[in-house]
């Protein structure tokens, strides 16, 4: 699979791929398992990474395993702005603490958002920083179905 990408210094590559079971005829008697999702978790965005580090999961044996304080067997759906949040170094920067999300069904996160320690998601939340505004989710705070839009900050004195 031919997969052109660019660089940060704007430098165009092709990243060459193989599919894993077009690999298997390569190998004498190659065999493959099937690996139920329950035991199976990419990480191929941040939006991966920020369920991955949530209290969602325990790591029991080596294994990461859904928390049983969750509710709902399912994870949330994570969506984060490309932008802000695409690399991971920008990721990290933007949370004091990775949030409770343990009673989160969706997050919507687009723009310059940050998030403080503490912060708790529940329910349906979406966060809109307009191009140029910012809103910083202050320490503590929970979030439950809450639509957060245009230019927040709130500081200490």
């Amino acid at each position: 699979i031919v997969n052109p990408k660019q660089l940060d210094g704007g430098v165009n590559v092709v990243q060459l791929e193989t599919a894993v079971g077009a690999a298997m005829k390569c190998f004498d008697n190659a065999s493959g398992i099937n690996v139920p999702r329950s035991r199976f978790l990419p990480v191929k965005k941040t939006s991966d990474l920020l369920l991955v580090m949530s209290n969602l999961y325990t790591l029991d044996h080596g294994s990461l395993m859904m928390s049983p304080k969750r509710m709902f067997p399912s994870t949330p759906l994570v969506k984060l702005g490309e932008n802000n949040f695409k690399k991971v170094s920008a990721f990290l920067s933007r949370f004091g603490s990775i949030p409770d999300l343990l009673e989160l069904d969706h997050i919507t996160v687009s723009g310059d958002v940050t998030f403080g320690r503490g912060v708790s998601l529940r329910g349906t939340v979406i966060i809109i920083a307009n191009h140029g505004d910012r809103i910083d989710i202050p320490a503590g705070s929970i979030l439950e179905n809450k639509i957060v839009s245009g230019n927040l900050r709130i500081m200490d004195h």
